[in-house]
């Protein structure tokens, strides 16, 4: 065999050119895909199914040592998406592959017709169990966090519920005498006032103290009013 290095440079470069460049394994990519798609998952409510498409067979990718997985740009690893993998270097290049990602847990649904304004009892709502991947977005797993809550709008029987149909029950009312308090650093301070609008926990809340200043808080669960330091 005739080494490269004692052939002339012209000799060299044609026969350079007959060698095929290395293409990357689509199979490599699927599982990087894959293994990126379960990592960026693993915290979602139930269990994650991670299916990974195939690339179009005339995709040809020079081989690359350096690959990086991410979340195309406004994309969510949720349903029927892509998981982008693009070479660092020395060659650059970006690749989309599909991926479908199913989320299965149960979810709340209303066991029977119910009516807007209807604040919700156990007994007004059964689980299902499906892929919440082709679910409205904001479905409700926990049933915990339906109890108590008031319906917005009427609901058919087995309709799922999500959280901006629901409204918290009001813990302050207009005229109501509410608790102020005030937390600093080593101290709190505590008052009262008489409420201006109604407030749900989480809620901002105006209260009118005795010297008529109106002060701005938000709705403690236990009925108060915390103001701002």
């Amino acid at each position: 065999m005739i080494s490269l290095h004692k052939l002339p440079a012209l000799i060299v470069a044609a026969l350079l050119t007959l060698i095929p460049p290395a293409i990357q394994a689509s199979d490599n990519l699927r599982a990087i895909a894959e293994t990126y798609a379960r990592n960026q998952t693993r915290g979602l409510p139930g269990e994650v199914s991670v299916q990974i498409g195939h690339l179009d067979s005339s995709t040809q990718l020079p081989a690359c040592q350096n690959l990086q997985a991410y979340t195309p740009h406004g994309g969510r690893l949720w349903g029927k998406t892509f998981v982008g993998i693009r070479c660092l270097g020395p060659q650059t290049w970006e690749v989309l592959i599909p991926a479908q990602i199913s989320v299965y847990s149960n979810y709340v649904v209303s066991a029977r017709a119910l009516a807007g304004g209807q604040a919700l009892q156990a007994s007004d709502f059964a689980l299902l169990r499906g892929d919440l991947s082709s679910l409205p977005a904001g479905v409700i797993t926990d049933r915990n966090a339906v109890i108590g809550k008031t319906l917005k709008n009427g609901l058919g029987p087995g309709q799922p519920l999500r959280h901006d149909q629901l409204l918290a029950p009001l813990l302050i009312r207009s005229g109501q005498t509410v608790k102020l308090i005030s937390r600093g650093s080593g101290f709190t301070v505590s008052g009262e006032g008489r409420a201006i609008n109604n407030a749900a926990e989480g809620q901002v809340a105006q209260v009118r103290v005795p010297s008529g200043q109106t002060i701005t808080g938000i709705v403690q669960a236990d009925g108060s009013v915390e103001v701002g330091r």
